[in-house]
């Protein structure tokens, strides 16, 4: 199937540009309104032609049916310095009436085998484009830093294996994911301490700024 890929990945593009603004914006006002804010970054991509393809092939996925049954070929990440933050975030989103929620998969309280950690949120979103309204599948993945941190790590090993880790890597991954929720469990437990030293030092900044 001969496809244009610059024209097709066009309004995927577009959701992750306004998105990342608008998911942006959250952070900013919970800044503006002097509270805590759940979103530490927001990052984004559009998966690459090669890459959709080879999920396509693997999970037999037809082409004609990518826009359909491929959820995650624009992808954005919220990072959240605490566990509590995830929940936080995820209410916030289902409040919004500039996209649909269409899935949401929860692998923070029921981890996948591997370890993996994190918050999956489907929505559909709506392009203006100069043909009309057209709405894409844009998948948003909550998750601590340092549940990011260990998925980064195993994507990257995934890579390297194409899927098929040795058993001793396997292992030692999977204390690692364990090692870093309990260090989320640690924050978490000391998190008042935490903010409070961060305003500490956001207004020592300010001072600075003003001298």
């Amino acid at each position: 199937m001969d496809r244009n890929w610059e024209k097709f990945l066009a309004p995927y593009h577009q959701a992750v540009e306004e998105l990342k603004i608008k998911l942006k914006g959250m952070r900013s006002q919970f800044k503006m309104s002097a509270r805590h804010s759940p979103i530490e970054f927001v990052t984004g991509r559009v998966k690459s032609a090669p890459s959709i393809l080879d999920k396509a092939h693997k999970r037999n996925i037809p082409l004609r049916r990518l826009e359909e049954e491929m959820q995650d070929i624009a992808g954005l990440r919220m990072m959240c310095q605490f566990v509590d933050d995830i929940r936080v975030v995820v209410e916030q989103l289902r409040k919004r009436n500039d996209f649909s929620i269409v899935e949401e998969r929860d692998y923070v309280s029921q981890k996948k085998e591997s370890g993996y950690r994190s918050y999956h949120v489907v929505i559909l979103y709506p392009v203006q484009t100069i043909e009309g309204e057209k709405k894409v599948l844009v998948e948003i993945q909550i998750r601590t830093l340092a549940m990011n941190f260990w998925a980064t790590i195993e994507h990257s090993l995934n890579y390297k294996y194409s899927g098929r880790f040795p058993e001793e890597i396997k292992e030692r991954l999977q204390r690692a994911a364990e090692a870093a929720y309990l260090l989320d469990e640690e924050m978490s437990s000391i998190r008042l301490e935490i903010q409070e030293a961060q305003q500490i030092f956001l207004r020592k900044q300010e001072a600075q700024d003003l001298e």
